[in-house]
Protein backbone atom coordinates (compact mmCIF):
# COMPACT_ATOMS: atom_id res chain seq x y z
CA UNK A 1 0.00 0.00 0.00
CA UNK A 2 0.83 3.25 -1.07
CA UNK A 3 2.32 5.93 1.59
CA UNK A 4 -0.42 8.25 0.94
CA UNK A 5 -3.42 5.56 0.73
CA UNK A 6 -1.50 4.65 4.89
CA UNK A 7 -1.94 8.35 5.80
CA UNK A 8 -5.63 8.36 4.49
CA UNK A 9 -6.60 4.83 6.49
CA UNK A 10 -4.71 6.05 9.25
CA UNK A 11 -5.92 10.20 10.20
CA UNK A 12 -9.34 9.65 8.31
CA UNK A 13 -12.42 7.43 9.53
CA UNK A 14 -13.11 4.56 7.37
CA UNK A 15 -16.31 5.55 5.81
CA UNK A 16 -15.42 8.55 5.43
CA UNK A 17 -12.16 7.80 2.82
CA UNK A 18 -13.98 4.81 1.37
CA UNK A 19 -17.05 7.76 0.26
CA UNK A 20 -13.99 9.95 -0.86
CA UNK A 21 -12.65 7.52 -3.05
CA UNK A 22 -15.83 6.69 -4.51
CA UNK A 23 -16.06 10.64 -5.12
CA UNK A 24 -12.89 11.43 -6.14
CA UNK A 25 -10.42 9.12 -8.05
CA UNK A 26 -6.99 8.55 -6.23
CA UNK A 27 -5.13 10.62 -9.11
CA UNK A 28 -7.51 13.68 -7.22
CA UNK A 29 -6.86 11.87 -3.93
CA UNK A 30 -2.53 12.62 -4.56
CA UNK A 31 -3.24 16.14 -6.09
CA UNK A 32 -5.32 16.84 -2.97
CA UNK A 33 -2.52 15.35 -0.63
CA UNK A 34 0.14 17.26 -3.01
CA UNK A 35 -1.54 20.83 -2.12
CA UNK A 36 -1.32 20.05 1.76
CA UNK A 37 2.27 19.14 1.24
CA UNK A 38 2.54 22.71 -0.32
CA UNK A 39 1.07 24.71 2.30
CA UNK A 40 2.45 22.83 5.22
CA UNK A 41 6.43 23.14 3.52
CA UNK A 42 7.20 26.27 4.53
CA UNK A 43 6.20 25.05 8.01
CA UNK A 44 8.32 22.19 7.74
CA UNK A 45 11.30 24.26 6.19
CA UNK A 46 11.82 26.29 9.55
CA UNK A 47 11.64 23.56 11.81
CA UNK A 48 14.26 21.99 9.85
CA UNK A 49 16.33 24.83 9.43
CA UNK A 50 15.93 25.49 13.59
CA UNK A 51 17.23 21.69 13.86
CA UNK A 52 20.13 22.19 11.51
CA UNK A 53 21.31 25.72 13.61
CA UNK A 54 22.08 23.77 16.29
CA UNK A 55 24.60 21.74 14.28
CA UNK A 56 28.28 21.68 14.32
CA UNK A 57 28.38 20.06 10.70
CA UNK A 58 26.11 20.52 7.96
CA UNK A 59 25.77 16.98 5.72
CA UNK A 60 24.78 18.29 2.05
CA UNK A 61 24.08 15.84 -0.67
CA UNK A 62 23.72 15.84 -4.21
CA UNK A 63 21.57 14.50 -6.00
CA UNK A 64 23.03 13.46 -9.80
CA UNK A 65 21.18 12.38 -12.48
CA UNK A 66 21.92 12.60 -15.56
CA UNK A 67 26.02 14.58 -16.08
CA UNK A 68 24.96 17.31 -18.33
CA UNK A 69 22.59 18.43 -15.86
CA UNK A 70 24.97 18.73 -13.16
CA UNK A 71 25.27 22.41 -12.45
CA UNK A 72 26.82 22.53 -8.90
CA UNK A 73 31.02 22.51 -9.17
CA UNK A 74 31.90 25.32 -7.94
CA UNK A 75 29.23 24.92 -5.30
CA UNK A 76 30.45 21.63 -3.77
CA UNK A 77 34.36 22.50 -3.76
CA UNK A 78 33.34 25.80 -2.12
CA UNK A 79 31.68 23.26 0.29
CA UNK A 80 34.58 20.70 0.32
CA UNK A 81 36.76 23.78 1.49
CA UNK A 82 34.40 25.13 4.25
CA UNK A 83 35.08 23.98 7.78
CA UNK A 84 31.05 23.13 8.48
CA UNK A 85 30.29 21.74 5.12
CA UNK A 86 30.30 18.17 4.34
CA UNK A 87 29.36 17.52 0.78
CA UNK A 88 28.22 13.93 -0.77
CA UNK A 89 27.49 13.23 -4.36
CA UNK A 90 24.75 10.44 -5.26
CA UNK A 91 24.25 9.33 -8.34
CA UNK A 92 20.36 8.49 -8.82
CA UNK A 93 18.50 5.81 -11.01
CA UNK A 94 16.97 7.41 -13.65
CA UNK A 95 13.89 5.32 -14.56
CA UNK A 96 11.57 7.13 -17.34
CA UNK A 97 12.95 5.00 -20.51
CA UNK A 98 13.85 1.66 -18.94
CA UNK A 99 16.37 -0.20 -16.73
CA UNK A 100 19.17 -0.94 -19.74
CA UNK A 101 19.13 2.52 -19.69
CA UNK A 102 19.25 3.52 -16.47
CA UNK A 103 22.21 1.14 -15.54
CA UNK A 104 24.05 2.86 -18.27
CA UNK A 105 23.35 6.54 -17.53
CA UNK A 106 23.96 5.48 -13.96
CA UNK A 107 27.10 3.95 -14.57
CA UNK A 108 28.62 6.61 -16.95
CA UNK A 109 27.79 9.35 -14.15
CA UNK A 110 29.77 7.41 -11.67
CA UNK A 111 32.79 6.54 -13.38
CA UNK A 112 32.82 10.45 -14.76
CA UNK A 113 32.61 11.82 -11.68
CA UNK A 114 35.06 9.34 -10.12
CA UNK A 115 37.42 9.98 -13.00
CA UNK A 116 37.30 13.87 -12.09
CA UNK A 117 38.89 12.94 -8.26
CA UNK A 118 34.93 13.19 -7.00
CA UNK A 119 34.18 11.27 -3.79
CA UNK A 120 30.93 9.59 -5.73
CA UNK A 121 28.30 7.15 -4.28
CA UNK A 122 25.76 5.09 -6.58
CA UNK A 123 22.45 4.59 -4.62
CA UNK A 124 21.79 1.15 -6.80
CA UNK A 125 23.93 -1.67 -6.34
CA UNK A 126 24.29 -3.49 -9.99
CA UNK A 127 24.56 -7.03 -8.38
CA UNK A 128 22.06 -6.87 -5.56
CA UNK A 129 19.56 -4.69 -6.82
CA UNK A 130 19.00 -2.66 -4.00
CA UNK A 131 19.03 0.84 -3.52
CA UNK A 132 20.86 2.99 -0.77
CA UNK A 133 18.76 4.33 1.92
CA UNK A 134 20.37 8.14 2.11
CA UNK A 135 18.31 9.10 4.76
CA UNK A 136 19.74 6.22 7.19
CA UNK A 137 23.61 6.03 5.46
CA UNK A 138 23.88 9.85 5.44
CA UNK A 139 21.83 11.77 7.18
CA UNK A 140 21.72 14.83 4.64
CA UNK A 141 20.61 18.31 6.19
CA UNK A 142 20.10 19.72 2.98
CA UNK A 143 19.62 18.00 -0.27
CA UNK A 144 20.45 19.82 -3.88
CA UNK A 145 18.28 18.44 -6.45
CA UNK A 146 19.51 18.30 -9.98
CA UNK A 147 16.11 17.83 -11.73
CA UNK A 148 12.62 18.83 -10.69
CA UNK A 149 10.56 15.86 -12.64
CA UNK A 150 8.69 12.79 -11.17
CA UNK A 151 9.33 9.90 -12.65
CA UNK A 152 12.56 10.95 -13.83
CA UNK A 153 14.52 10.04 -11.33
CA UNK A 154 13.55 7.03 -8.56
CA UNK A 155 10.55 7.88 -6.12
CA UNK A 156 12.76 6.75 -3.42
CA UNK A 157 14.76 10.24 -3.91
CA UNK A 158 11.97 12.56 -4.99
CA UNK A 159 11.28 15.58 -3.06
CA UNK A 160 8.34 14.40 -1.49
CA UNK A 161 10.77 11.67 0.16
CA UNK A 162 12.47 14.53 1.59
CA UNK A 163 9.56 16.79 3.09
CA UNK A 164 11.73 17.45 6.27
CA UNK A 165 14.79 18.26 4.64
CA UNK A 166 16.01 21.61 3.59
CA UNK A 167 15.65 20.88 -0.03
CA UNK A 168 17.51 23.23 -2.57
CA UNK A 169 17.48 23.40 -6.75
CA UNK A 170 18.95 25.27 -9.50
CA UNK A 171 17.27 24.67 -12.38
CA UNK A 172 19.15 22.39 -14.88
CA UNK A 173 18.99 24.76 -17.50
CA UNK A 174 18.09 28.70 -17.54
CA UNK A 175 14.19 29.08 -18.89
CA UNK A 176 13.75 30.69 -21.92
CA UNK A 177 9.97 29.14 -22.71
CA UNK A 178 6.75 29.94 -21.39
CA UNK A 179 5.54 26.17 -20.34
CA UNK A 180 4.53 25.78 -16.73
CA UNK A 181 6.61 23.04 -15.96
CA UNK A 182 9.44 25.49 -15.68
CA UNK A 183 7.94 27.23 -12.77
CA UNK A 184 4.92 25.04 -11.75
CA UNK A 185 5.44 21.83 -10.88
CA UNK A 186 4.44 20.32 -7.32
CA UNK A 187 8.45 20.46 -6.76
CA UNK A 188 8.92 23.82 -7.59
CA UNK A 189 6.49 24.80 -4.79
CA UNK A 190 7.64 21.67 -2.28
CA UNK A 191 11.67 22.98 -2.33
CA UNK A 192 12.88 24.93 0.27
CA UNK A 193 14.96 27.23 -1.79
CA UNK A 194 15.46 27.44 -5.80
CA UNK A 195 18.13 30.08 -6.52
CA UNK A 196 16.68 32.14 -9.52
CA UNK A 197 18.92 32.88 -12.05
CA UNK A 198 17.76 36.80 -13.13
CA UNK A 199 15.28 39.17 -11.53
CA UNK A 200 13.71 38.12 -15.22
CA UNK A 201 12.98 34.78 -14.04
CA UNK A 202 12.24 35.97 -10.28
CA UNK A 203 9.18 38.26 -11.83
CA UNK A 204 8.11 34.94 -14.00
CA UNK A 205 7.72 32.83 -11.35
CA UNK A 206 6.30 35.06 -8.96
CA UNK A 207 3.14 35.40 -11.37
CA UNK A 208 3.20 31.77 -12.18
CA UNK A 209 4.08 29.85 -9.18
CA UNK A 210 1.05 28.40 -6.52
CA UNK A 211 3.34 29.93 -4.24
CA UNK A 212 4.03 32.95 -6.00
CA UNK A 213 7.96 32.63 -5.83
CA UNK A 214 8.47 32.65 -2.08
CA UNK A 215 10.80 30.05 -1.91
CA UNK A 216 13.17 31.78 -4.72
CA UNK A 217 16.35 34.14 -4.57
CA UNK A 218 17.88 35.89 -6.96
CA UNK A 219 21.83 34.66 -7.08
CA UNK A 220 22.72 34.23 -11.13
CA UNK A 221 23.60 31.04 -12.37
CA UNK A 222 26.30 28.78 -11.26
CA UNK A 223 26.15 27.42 -15.14
CA UNK A 224 27.95 30.70 -15.94
CA UNK A 225 30.47 30.49 -13.33
CA UNK A 226 33.04 28.04 -14.61
CA UNK A 227 32.33 29.98 -18.27
CA UNK A 228 33.49 33.29 -16.67
CA UNK A 229 36.49 32.65 -14.44
CA UNK A 230 38.00 29.35 -16.38
CA UNK A 231 41.18 30.69 -17.65
CA UNK A 232 42.60 27.54 -18.80
CA UNK A 233 40.03 24.98 -20.05
CA UNK A 234 41.16 21.32 -21.19
CA UNK A 235 42.03 20.99 -24.96
CA UNK A 236 39.07 18.77 -25.83
CA UNK A 237 39.02 18.49 -29.44
CA UNK A 238 40.26 15.90 -31.20
CA UNK A 239 41.72 17.72 -34.19
CA UNK A 240 45.04 19.46 -33.20
CA UNK A 241 45.39 21.52 -36.52
CA UNK A 242 44.92 25.03 -35.52
CA UNK A 243 44.16 25.98 -38.74
CA UNK A 244 40.11 24.73 -38.60
CA UNK A 245 37.79 26.94 -37.12
CA UNK A 246 35.58 24.81 -34.04
CA UNK A 247 32.11 24.22 -33.97
CA UNK A 248 29.53 22.62 -31.68
CA UNK A 249 26.31 21.62 -33.62
CA UNK A 250 24.33 20.72 -30.57
CA UNK A 251 20.52 19.37 -31.76
CA UNK A 252 17.55 18.87 -29.12
CA UNK A 253 15.44 15.65 -28.48
CA UNK A 254 12.13 17.44 -29.20
CA UNK A 255 11.71 15.88 -32.89
CA UNK A 256 8.11 14.55 -32.46
CA UNK A 257 6.60 16.05 -29.47
CA UNK A 258 5.97 19.10 -27.39
CA UNK A 259 7.70 22.21 -29.61
CA UNK A 260 9.05 19.89 -32.29
CA UNK A 261 12.01 22.09 -31.69
CA UNK A 262 14.72 19.45 -32.85
CA UNK A 263 15.50 19.81 -36.62
CA UNK A 264 17.86 16.91 -36.04
CA UNK A 265 15.95 14.57 -38.07
CA UNK A 266 16.00 17.09 -41.63
CA UNK A 267 19.57 17.87 -40.69
CA UNK A 268 21.68 14.67 -39.35
CA UNK A 269 22.95 14.03 -42.93
CA UNK A 270 23.95 17.48 -43.40
CA UNK A 271 25.91 18.18 -40.89
CA UNK A 272 28.27 15.06 -41.60
CA UNK A 273 28.15 16.74 -45.13
CA UNK A 274 29.19 20.05 -44.10
CA UNK A 275 31.99 18.22 -42.20
CA UNK A 276 33.54 16.56 -45.30
CA UNK A 277 32.79 19.47 -47.15
CA UNK A 278 34.89 21.90 -45.51
CA UNK A 279 37.00 19.47 -43.60
CA UNK A 280 40.28 22.06 -44.52
CA UNK A 281 38.42 24.62 -42.81
CA UNK A 282 36.52 23.10 -39.86
CA UNK A 283 35.58 20.55 -37.48
CA UNK A 284 32.34 20.10 -35.68
CA UNK A 285 31.34 18.52 -32.43
CA UNK A 286 28.44 16.71 -32.47
CA UNK A 287 26.62 17.11 -28.77
CA UNK A 288 23.43 16.39 -28.91
CA UNK A 289 20.69 16.52 -25.62
CA UNK A 290 21.59 13.28 -23.82
CA UNK A 291 17.78 12.31 -24.34
CA UNK A 292 18.32 12.14 -28.10
CA UNK A 293 19.94 8.74 -28.44
CA UNK A 294 17.82 6.89 -26.24
CA UNK A 295 14.67 8.21 -28.00
CA UNK A 296 16.58 7.39 -31.83
CA UNK A 297 17.13 3.95 -30.48
CA UNK A 298 13.48 3.65 -29.47
CA UNK A 299 12.38 5.49 -32.29
CA UNK A 300 10.79 2.78 -35.19
CA UNK A 301 12.60 4.50 -38.20
CA UNK A 302 16.35 3.68 -36.86
CA UNK A 303 16.70 1.75 -34.01
CA UNK A 304 19.76 0.99 -32.15
CA UNK A 305 21.90 -0.30 -35.07
CA UNK A 306 20.99 2.52 -36.87
CA UNK A 307 21.96 5.08 -34.39
CA UNK A 308 24.93 3.71 -33.19
CA UNK A 309 26.06 3.89 -36.60
CA UNK A 310 24.89 7.81 -37.03
CA UNK A 311 26.98 8.24 -34.04
CA UNK A 312 29.80 5.87 -34.70
CA UNK A 313 30.54 8.17 -38.28
CA UNK A 314 30.85 11.67 -36.30
CA UNK A 315 33.07 9.25 -33.64
CA UNK A 316 35.39 8.66 -36.89
CA UNK A 317 35.54 11.42 -38.54
CA UNK A 318 39.11 13.19 -38.83
CA UNK A 319 37.49 16.74 -38.20
CA UNK A 320 34.55 15.31 -36.47
CA UNK A 321 33.97 14.34 -32.64
CA UNK A 322 30.69 13.20 -30.32
CA UNK A 323 30.44 15.04 -27.21
CA UNK A 324 28.50 13.47 -24.34
CA UNK A 325 28.79 14.67 -20.96
CA UNK A 326 30.49 18.04 -19.41
CA UNK A 327 30.58 20.66 -21.97
CA UNK A 328 32.22 23.52 -20.51
CA UNK A 329 35.75 23.15 -21.86
CA UNK A 330 34.10 22.37 -25.25
CA UNK A 331 32.28 25.71 -24.88
CA UNK A 332 35.35 27.28 -24.11
CA UNK A 333 37.50 26.27 -26.39
CA UNK A 334 34.72 26.37 -29.65
CA UNK A 335 34.42 29.36 -32.04
CA UNK A 336 30.60 28.78 -32.39
CA UNK A 337 27.92 27.31 -31.78
CA UNK A 338 24.83 25.94 -33.69
CA UNK A 339 21.86 24.71 -31.86
CA UNK A 340 18.09 24.48 -31.80
CA UNK A 341 18.21 24.24 -27.52
CA UNK A 342 16.30 26.72 -25.26
CA UNK A 343 18.83 25.50 -22.35
CA UNK A 344 21.89 26.48 -24.44
CA UNK A 345 20.81 30.16 -24.95
CA UNK A 346 21.72 31.93 -22.57
CA UNK A 347 24.91 29.52 -21.61
CA UNK A 348 26.80 29.98 -24.54
CA UNK A 349 25.81 33.44 -24.98
CA UNK A 350 28.24 34.13 -22.12
CA UNK A 351 31.56 33.22 -23.44
CA UNK A 352 31.11 36.08 -25.97
CA UNK A 353 30.96 34.09 -29.43
CA UNK A 354 28.32 34.14 -32.19
CA UNK A 355 25.65 31.35 -31.47
CA UNK A 356 23.17 30.58 -34.22
CA UNK A 357 19.64 29.08 -32.98
CA UNK A 358 17.93 27.16 -35.91
CA UNK A 359 13.77 27.48 -36.44
CA UNK A 360 12.28 24.85 -37.26
CA UNK A 361 8.86 26.02 -37.34
CA UNK A 362 7.96 29.78 -37.18
CA UNK A 363 5.46 28.52 -34.18
CA UNK A 364 8.40 27.85 -31.96
CA UNK A 365 9.19 31.43 -31.87
CA UNK A 366 5.94 31.89 -30.17
CA UNK A 367 7.15 29.52 -27.10
CA UNK A 368 9.46 32.42 -25.54
CA UNK A 369 8.89 33.54 -22.15
CA UNK A 370 10.44 37.39 -21.21
CA UNK A 371 13.89 36.42 -21.11
CA UNK A 372 14.18 33.94 -24.21
CA UNK A 373 12.88 36.35 -26.01
CA UNK A 374 15.59 38.39 -25.28
CA UNK A 375 17.95 35.64 -25.52
CA UNK A 376 16.68 34.57 -29.01
CA UNK A 377 17.36 38.30 -30.08
CA UNK A 378 21.16 38.10 -29.19
CA UNK A 379 21.07 35.13 -31.72
CA UNK A 380 22.15 34.26 -35.65
CA UNK A 381 19.02 32.37 -36.59
CA UNK A 382 18.33 29.91 -39.74
CA UNK A 383 15.21 28.63 -41.23
CA UNK A 384 17.13 26.29 -44.02
CA UNK A 385 20.10 24.97 -44.99
CA UNK A 386 21.36 28.00 -47.05
CA UNK A 387 21.55 30.34 -43.70
CA UNK A 388 23.37 27.75 -42.23
CA UNK A 389 26.34 27.33 -44.58
CA UNK A 390 25.76 31.51 -44.48
CA UNK A 391 26.54 31.51 -40.96
CA UNK A 392 29.50 29.35 -41.22
CA UNK A 393 31.05 30.63 -44.53
CA UNK A 394 31.01 34.40 -42.94
CA UNK A 395 30.51 34.57 -39.27
CA UNK A 396 32.48 31.41 -38.49
CA UNK A 397 35.25 31.71 -41.21
CA UNK A 398 35.00 34.94 -42.49
CA UNK A 399 34.45 36.44 -38.44
CA UNK A 400 32.30 38.45 -39.85
CA UNK A 401 30.39 38.84 -36.64
CA UNK A 402 28.03 41.90 -36.86
CA UNK A 403 26.30 40.79 -33.91
CA UNK A 404 28.87 40.65 -31.14
CA UNK A 405 28.26 44.16 -29.60
CA UNK A 406 24.12 43.40 -29.22
CA UNK A 407 25.34 39.79 -27.40
CA UNK A 408 27.58 41.94 -25.27
CA UNK A 409 24.62 44.10 -23.91
CA UNK A 410 22.42 41.20 -23.55
CA UNK A 411 25.00 39.49 -21.33
CA UNK A 412 25.87 42.35 -19.16
CA UNK A 413 22.39 44.05 -18.79
CA UNK A 414 21.00 40.17 -18.01
CA UNK A 415 23.63 37.80 -16.89
CA UNK A 416 26.05 39.57 -14.34
CA UNK A 417 25.46 39.33 -10.96
CA UNK A 418 25.05 42.87 -9.59
CA UNK A 419 27.59 42.65 -6.43
CA UNK A 420 30.07 41.16 -9.24
CA UNK A 421 30.62 37.77 -7.71
CA UNK A 422 29.81 34.65 -8.78
CA UNK A 423 26.64 32.67 -8.24
CA UNK A 424 27.77 29.85 -6.29
CA UNK A 425 29.18 32.47 -3.72
CA UNK A 426 25.90 33.95 -3.65
CA UNK A 427 24.39 30.81 -2.84
CA UNK A 428 26.80 29.76 0.03
CA UNK A 429 26.73 33.03 1.70
CA UNK A 430 23.50 32.82 1.52
CA UNK A 431 23.19 29.12 3.13
CA UNK A 432 25.53 30.61 5.90
CA UNK A 433 23.67 33.64 6.83
CA UNK A 434 20.38 31.54 6.91
CA UNK A 435 21.94 28.62 8.90
CA UNK A 436 25.33 30.26 10.93
CA UNK A 437 23.96 33.75 11.72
Amino acid sequence: MSKLKLIIKRYIPEKIWISLIKIYNFTNLRALYNLYLIKEAPKKHQKALEIVRKKEKIRVAFFLTHESVWKYDMIFNLMLEHPRFEPEIFVCPIVNYGVENMLFEMDKSFKSFKNKGYDVVKTYDNETGEYLDIKKSFSPDIVFYTSPYKGVQDYRYYINQFSNTLTCYVPYSIPTVNYEFTYNLDFHNLVWKIFSETEIHQKMASKEQRNKGINRIVTGYPVFDPLLINKKPKEVWKNKNPILKKVIWTPHHLMNELSKVSNFLEYYDFFLELAINYKDKLQIAFNPHPLLRVKLENDPNWGKEKTDCYFNKWINLENGQFGDGYYIDLFLTSDALIHDSGSFMAEYLITGKPSLFMIRDESVMDYWNAFGEKAIGAHYQSRNKEQVIDFIENVVLDENDCMKEQRNNFVQNNLITENKQTASQNILEYLENQIFK
